[in-house]
């Protein structure tokens, strides 16, 4: 079997609903990973989700923790839930530095996979905060300083590297449904494969599904989400989606 750590994905929405003189709040919990996490029922890959309100205490603090996991993702989940520790935020304390814990994971072997969102890469209002940071040096590509976000309700279709092909896109058929946003990133020189998918932004080409070695280990990005709302409904009723992960999955474990 193989180990997966999915960090992310989560978050909670509070409400206040007015009607007329009175108003009272609801608070309700939202999982953005279900789809994902469904396309691996019963496959070799045990993936275990590890919250975002749960993340700043839990992430393992230590490299034999770490290892335990053959492949991280990080989905929709900002640098400082792993930065700032309870101990601390709270107590003024110190532990080590879990995004230095990741970079050596990926070179003494582990997989790493960054999904996109409103808070990977810069994300929104730059709020992501992993550009500049040892996460970074193991990723393929560069990102933005500033707010990232390409939003496009309108859909742009993913496209294939032409006459590119790797394990990565085995099986995919250049057929995509439309995704609606994505981070924007450039790819760094010198990566292998590099990028092998990418989408169209006001006449200009961006990273989609990017991949390289690092180390011993091997990293990639899909810089659109694993859920709404980037993914539009109908790319994830195809069977792009599931072989899509299935893929990225087996080659960051190989």
């Amino acid at each position: 079997m193989t180990n997966v750590l999915l960090v992310g994905e989560t978050w909670v929405s509070n409400s206040t609903h007015f009607k007329g003189f009175d108003s009272f709040q609801s608070t309700s919990f939202h999982n953005g990973a279900t789809d994902f996490l469904n396309c691996f029922k019963g496959s070799k890959f045990t993936i275990t989700q590890l919250e975002n309100n749960r993340a700043p205490e839990e992430f393992p603090t230590n490299i034999k923790e770490l290892k335990k996991y053959d492949i991280i993702i990080l989905s929709d989940i900002g640098a400082n839930s792993l930065l700032l520790h309870p101990e601390v935020w709270f107590n003024g304390g110190t532990i080590p530095n879990r995004l230095k814990l990741i970079e050596e994971f990926v070179l003494d072997g582990g997989g790493l996979l960054m999904v996109g969102g409103y808070l990977t890469f810069q994300g929104i209002n730059g709020s992501g905060f992993w550009s500049g940071t040892p996460v970074e040096r193991v990723l393929p590509v560069t990102i933005s300083k500033t707010d990232d976000r390409l939003e496009m309700p309108d859909g742009t279709v993913p496209l294939l590297i032409k006459d590119k092909t790797h394990d990565l896109i085995n099986n995919l058929s250049p057929d995509f449904k439309p995704i609606l946003g994505a981070n924007k990133v450039m790819i760094k020189d010198g990566v292998s494969p590099g990028t092998l998918m990418v989408f169209n932004y006001d006449d200009q080409e961006y990273p989609l599904l990017a991949a390289s070695s690092f180390g011993k280990g091997k990293s990639a990005v899909w810089t659109s989400d694993m859920g709404p709302h980037w993914l539009s409904s109908d790319f994830m009723k195809s069977s792009q989606f599931k072989l899509l992960w299935e893929n990225v999955l087996t080659w960051l474990a190989s």
